[in-house]
């Protein structure tokens, strides 16, 4: 597991990602999972059934959403565990100088659906003014071969800088950058990336590379 805080003035968040030595921990995980959880952060974490759209969640009590539709959850309130899941996916720590925290699951669809800027959105019905973001582990253009149909679609949305090439000399989609772009937009900023590629790296499971059906988790929570 790595931890880190995302700070915005004087409130701060912490932000853990969790990998393969951490085992599986999404919705499939079977026995252990919440033993597994417990040792991320010890209170009931609140987690959506993912479904690569735009659906945000808010969250008020340890616990309080578990399983619902949606690829973001928002909080306010200090001490509540609010996660999403991922393999290849990016996964986005969010965070206000007024105390409002979100995590958001972006995979290509979801940030053609418009994942990010309904979560920033979400933020700032609740109080939220300047948001900072940081990018956690996912799939970097090197390793992400793209359609060209879908790729065009992507570019036109989002711009040129999603366009990339594999490794391989393939075009690519650039999901960190697409996921740059669309908090600009949004009136957010990227202030941090891990820079990890799941694919590259067994450190991290892959649905992609390797097939499997794992899932790291991504868990943000605001400090008192």
């Amino acid at each position: 597991m790595i931890s880190t805080s995302l700070r915005s003035s004087s409130r701060e968040a912490d932000v853990r990602w969790t990998g393969r030595r951490d085992g599986d921990l999404g919705l499939n995980a079977g026995p252990g999972v919440e033993s597994r959880r417990h040792a991320v952060h010890p209170a009931p974490w609140s987690w959506v059934r993912q479904v690569h759209g735009a659906i945000v969640r808010v969250v008020s009590v340890a616990g309080g959403v578990q399983g619902v539709t949606g690829d973001a959850l928002v909080t306010a309130t200090p001490d509540v565990a609010i996660a999403v899941f991922t393999a290849d996916c990016a996964p986005i720590a969010l965070a206000s100088p007024e105390g409002v925290v979100a995590v958001a699951h972006a995979g290509w669809r979801g940030l053609d659906a418009g994942i990010v800027e309904t979560t920033v959105d979400a933020m700032r019905r609740m109080g939220a003014t300047r948001i900072d973001a940081t990018l956690g582990p996912c799939i970097r253009p090197e390793c992400y071969e793209f359609g060209d149909d879908d790729l065009d679609r992507l570019a036109a949305r989002l711009g040129p800088s999603v366009r990339a090439r594999t490794a391989g000399g393939r075009p690519a989609f650039d999901l960190p950058a697409a996921v740059s772009v669309a908090l600009e937009r949004a009136g957010a900023a990227l202030v941090a990336d891990r820079g990890d590629c799941t694919a590259c790296s067994e450190e991290w499971f892959s649905h992609r590379a390797r097939g499997e059906d794992e899932r790291q988790a991504t868990v943000v929570v605001l400090r008192r």
